[in-house]
Formats: structure tokens, sequence, C-alpha cells
């Protein structure tokens, strides 16, 4: 949230417009910092902003843009402070620490609570919000810490009589706890627990990319996933099946949900958990990286009182947020809206959601089958797997209700001939489609570590870019710090392709026309393709040429 202290000095001095101040209040998450939403803004000058208030303050001004500041020196303060004030130490010492800060509004009130907590004297400087950033990048919760704060969170009638059965000694306890603690705090999407003939390791899914984090003695392996079996409610004695479960926890005071899965392998089981942590989920359509054209669209197409709305994509690009977006955006109190999930990842106040369960019988289909007698407005179903499906979807669709769903194929006009390839009839579709929109993951640059590189312009012609504005281009990538693991990248950036189907798009379908056809014409119509998405976040410094031609296909192939 932004401090309202901070918002009065920009307007009161010609910095901001009431109404781009709003923009900036829009985040009701204490953790996040709107503050640097005003570097997007064109005609923000950081550095004269930083220098008048230097002035007015008295207080002097450092441009900290190559600092070099330790994560140990930052992390003397802590997060939940640094945040709140705005305050990050640049240099401690046994006589004072140095604080740097943009909102100098924070001066009077941090320096005694800072220095309470440092038990040391504060000395504050002023810096520009980009040089902050880049040190706040360093910011994260202790491992440490959150190790303590790990707690089970069990439901009504659960007793513990089956994990007393089992002899798991503290340390294996522990060491648990570590992992699921290390991986929430370096926002992994997922934990790989795998066991082979010599060895034992641990990785972490991190913004898309595996990464070994631990090797811990092949003794501790036996023990370590029967820990994680036993927190998830499996059957410990069954080692020759798959088995799916759930662990509940509270780390640091968040709820956070692990999808646990085990599989028999050759050398004992593998365990994978995926992180389900509920204060991540962006529910802000306009934050998920849609272009202004592309979100005009998808609104138009999930406001429609009636029809389908499809996106598309592979496992792990961020559909089910965009899905969730949409409901949440939709979510009013005279709006009825049910959900078939399997799982259902997130609990949404308000909607309705079903847990699919093959085997009592309840599918997809005979869920959305129950739906449309629950006098639905808006039905989500997690997937579109088969004909079954995919006709009461359309039926669904076409009897005034509006329909939210999945499927996987490659980009957005192959979803209509993968449609009609299920076998319902062109006429349908193009009746029941309103949009559908493909989406990938890119990696994002890291911003402590990003640096500006030489391409050559005939090779950024040849990925796309227009010759007139290749040879201005400038192009990034990320060295690789501490901040970001050496990896040279920190987060993750979504590329959308929104196809509106029009008219013309119509047109075609009923003609039987290829994927390759209706996207031709959908290029035409104004649609930006994945590539073309994927460049322009390249452009705009957010990722590397490498990320945006691994994630998109040419419009050529």
């Amino acid at each position: 949230m932004v401090r309202e202290k901070f918002l009065k000095l920009l307007t009161d001095n010609g910095i901001a417009t009431l109404k781009e101040v709003r923009k900036l209040t829009l985040s009701k998450d204490e953790d996040e910092i709107t503050e640097f939403d005003l570097l997007q803004m064109p005609h923000f000058d950081e550095n004269k902003f930083a220098k008048l208030m230097a002035d007015k303050f008295k207080v002097t001004f450092i441009d900290l843009k190559n600092a070099k500041v330790s994560k140990d020196t930052i992390m003397t303060l802590r997060k939940r402070s640094i945040i709140k004030y705005r305050s990050i130490p640049i240099q401690v010492n046994s006589s004072k620490v140095t604080v740097a800060t943009y909102d100098p509004s924070v001066i009077p009130g941090g320096a005694k609570v800072i220095g309470t907590e440092l038990k040391r004297p504060v000395e504050f400087i002023l810096t520009n919000i980009s040089s902050w950033r880049k040190l706040f990048a360093k910011v994260e919760d202790s491992v440490e810490e959150l190790i303590g704060s790990v707690v089970e969170v069990k439901s009504s009638g659960e007793n513990d009589a089956d994990i007393k059965a089992e002899d798991i000694g503290q340390d294996v306890v522990t060491f648990v706890n570590r992992i699921l603690a290390e991986a929430y705090v370096k926002k992994a999407s997922d934990i790989h627990i795998e066991p082979y003939e010599k060895m034992f390791r641990i990785r972490f899914r991190l913004d898309g990319a595996l990464l070994e984090v631990a090797k811990p003695p092949k003794s501790m392996m036996a023990p370590v996933i029967s820990r994680l079996k036993i927190m998830s409610s499996m059957d410990i004695s069954e080692k020759r099946k798959p088995q799916d479960g759930r662990i509940k926890l509270s780390i640091g005071g968040k709820p956070i949900d692990y999808r646990v899965s085990s599989l028999p392998t050759l050398f004992g089981e593998k365990v994978v958990l995926r992180l389900l942590d509920q204060s991540n989920l962006q529910l802000d359509m306009t934050k998920l990286g849609f272009e202004s054209k592309q979100i005009e669209i998808f609104k138009k197409g999930i406001y429609n009182p009636y029809g389908m709305v499809l996106v598309t994509g592979p496992t792990g690009s961020g559909k089910t947020t965009t899905l969730y977006s949409a409901m949440a955006e939709l979510n009013t109190e005279d709006t009825n809206i049910s959900t078939a999930e399997d799982p259902c990842e997130f609990n949404l106040e308000g909607i309705n959601q079903v847990n699919v369960r093959k085997e009592v019988g309840l599918t997809f289909a005979s869920a959305l089958k129950a739906f449309l007698r629950q006098d639905p407005d808006i039905i989500m179903v997690g997937e579109i797997r088969d004909l079954e499906v995919g006709e009461i979807a359309v039926e669904a669709a076409l009897t005034g209700h509006m329909v939210l769903s999945t499927l996987h194929t490659n980009d957005a006009p192959s979803t209509v001939t993968r449609l009609i390839n299920m076998g319902i009839e062109p006429f349908l579709v193009v009746a029941a489609l309103n949009v559908v929109v493909a989406q990938r993951l890119c990696r994002k640059i890291c911003i402590s570590c990003r640096e500006q590189i030489k391409v050559d312009t005939q090779q950024l012609i040849s990925c796309g870019f227009a010759p007139a504005s290749a040879s201005k281009l400038k192009i990034y990538q990320g060295a690789g710090c501490e901040v970001c693991g050496g990896t040279g990248y920190k987060g993750r950036v979504a590329i959308y392709e929104v196809l509106d189907v029009g008219p013309k798009i119509r047109d075609l379908v009923m003609r039987n026309a290829t994927s390759d056809e209706i996207k031709a014409q959908a290029i035409k119509n104004g649609m930006k393709s994945l590539r073309m998405s994927a460049l322009t976040k390249v452009a705009q410094g957010l990722t590397t040429l490498e990320e945006a031609l691994a994630n998109s296909a040419s419009d050529n192939d």
C-alpha cells in the first residue's frame, strides 16, 4: 500500500495528478509497494523528484544506482519494517546505521522506530525510486525465522493417532519444515523430492526452471518421504501405487497449501509438491500483463451475457490465474458462479466451487449437467477434455450462460479447429465462441543485475522486429547475481494472444479453414500473436530475446 503522506507529497508538489495517485492506491496488499508504478509514468522524473525532496527536507541525496550493498546489510532490518517505513539499511557500523528511502515523510517516525530495532542511531539519505527498488529486490523473509513458524493446519476431526505410530525424528521434522519454508521464501512453484540408486536430491522449480537445492544423505530419504506422506494424509504403508494428498500449513502466519503427489520409481517414491499460496494469486485483471487492446477484447468477451471464453496453453502457463481473475471481475452479489475443477486450487469467496472426483462419479460432465439445474449465470469448467464435456459446455453457452474453460492447444486459432476435431459441429462452435486467449510465461530479467547487450540488427529483424525499430532497440539480459541465484532471471511475465471471434473468423470456420488461415485473418484483424507479444516484452526490457523465442512460435511456422 502507498502511504498517504507520500501521496500528499506527490500532489502538493505537482509530481502526479489526483487521477494518477488514485491508481497507486488500488493495491490492498500490505507487502506490495505500488509507488514503483510511478516509474511507468512518462512525465515522472525520479531524480528531479528526489533532489526536490532532499532540498525541501534538508536531507542528502545519493544516487545508489551502482551501489554494492550486501544482502546481510539490508536484512539487518526486518522485512516488515523495510516495507512499512520504505527504508533500507545501506551501511551499518558500531556507531550508526545509514538508511536509504525515497519517501522523506517516513523520516520523523522511522528514525525512532528503526533506531530502537537496530539499537543504533539512524542517519537517513534520500535516493531515487529505481535505485531503491533494486536494493529492495534483495529483501526476503528469513528462512531461519520461518522454520519455527511452520504450523500444520488440521481439519476438525483429524487426530494424530497415525502420526504417533510412525517414529519420525525431530531432525527430520525440522529438515522438512526447512524445505517447505525455503520453497515459500524463494517463491518456488514446485518441490521435487527425488530418490536415485546412489543419491537423494531435492529440486525447486523457480521461474519455470528446476534448480537443485539440496542433496541430503541417502539415509534421510525414507523418513523424509514418510514425513511428507503423513502430513498429506497418504497411506505410508502403500509404496507400490501413486497417491495424492494435500498439506495445509501456516508459514509466518500466512496460509499455504501444498498439493502432494507420490509416484513409485525404481529406487523409491518420488514426491512432488505444488505450492498454492493464496496471497500470490493475482486477481486484478489489469496486472496480469495484457496489453490495452488485448484486455479490452478479453473483457468484452467475459461481459457478454452468454457465450464461451477459452484460455489455452501448456501446464503451468497461468491459465488458472487468468480464469480466476475473470471470475473475480464478474463476481457480484447478483451473479451465480459455479466451477468444476480438478482440483480446486484456491478458495474464492462468493463462488460455488466443486472438486471433480472421478472415483465417486463426479466428473466434469456430471458437474456441468448439475450446474445447469442450479440456475447459473456463469460456469467455469477446469478443462474441456473430451466431446461430452465440450458439447455440454457449448450447449450451456448457447442457452444463455457465460462459460469459461481451458483447452490444451499451441495457440488461439488452433483452439477453434481442436473443438471441431473433437466432434463439435462448426456452426455450434462459431455460435458459442466469443474469445480465445493463448498464453505463456517468460522469465523476467532480474532488475538487480540487468545490463544492456549488443545484438546484431539483422538478427533482431529475423526474429520479427520491424527494420525501422530494430536499430533503435535496447536489448537486455541479466548478468547473474545473489538476488537471482546467478540465473539472471527473477519472476515471470505473461505473454498473450487474444483472438476475437468476429464475423470474418466465423466465415472461415464455416468454410473449414485451417488454423493457419484463421491465424492469418486474425492478425489482419489486429490480433497480436504470441511471438509479437513476446517481442514487445523484449522491447520493454522485461525479458530476454532467448526467453521470448523459446516461449513463442514464429508467425511463419
